[in-house]
């Protein structure tokens, strides 16, 4: 599966997975979902990304545990 608005640059956050070559890591995305922020509060906090970029992370992140899953770990 794509992830077009998840891009990986080494010389960008180490190589962590961040949305739309910013700086903003896909795992910051999910601890602030995880700490109880909606989409609304994210987008307001970085306005610079939108609701498709919310969705993109949340399935990056299922793919990601789908991939971990099947390999067995």
């Amino acid at each position: 599966m794509a992830f077009p608005r998840i891009t990986v640059d080494p010389e960008v956050m180490g190589g962590a997975p961040c949305v739309r070559q910013s700086r903003v890591p896909v795992a910051t995305i999910l601890a602030m979902m995880a700490d109880g922020m909606s989409v609304t509060d994210i987008l307001t906090d970085l306005p610079f990304l939108d609701e498709e970029d919310m969705t993109e992370v949340l399935h990056f992140a299922a793919d990601a545990v789908r991939d971990r899953t099947a390999r067995g770990a």
